[in-house]
């Protein structure tokens, strides 16, 4: 079993930066995938960012890169940090683990995830 836990998220100014972390538990395999995902109300939930735990593998939205950097340590938490934040950045940010291989930025192709944490973006 893997449990996953988000902080970090708060509410910032526009072009302000916050750190999301993800603390993982349980059976975090070295070839697996981690995911940040973000839904806004009303709205689908969407990918992020991912990163491979072993490393060497990363993939970011286009809407966030530049502005957003996944990072690991070792294999125990999952780093967001996100500069330059935009009002349309405020959602709900979740991490997710993803067991099979492959980089994918599909929601469904994830297997466990964190309970989210909230980031408001003020204008």
């Amino acid at each position: 079993q893997v449990r996953l836990v988000e902080s970090g998220g708060g509410l910032v100014q526009a072009g302000g930066s916050l750190r999301l972390s993800c603390a993982a538990s349980g059976r975090t395999f070295s070839s697996s995938f981690m995911g940040w995902f973000r839904q806004a109300p009303g709205k689908e939930r969407e990918f992020v960012a991912a990163i491979r735990w072993g490393g060497g593998s990363i993939s970011y939205a286009d809407s966030v890169k530049g502005r957003f950097t996944i990072s690991t340590n070792t294999r125990t938490t999952v780093y967001l940090q996100m500069n330059s934040l935009k009002p349309e950045d405020t959602a709900v940010y979740y991490c997710a683990q993803r067991l099979g291989t492959g980089m994918v930025e599909t929601a469904r192709e994830y297997d466990y995830w964190g309970q989210g944490t909230q980031v408001t973006v003020s204008s």
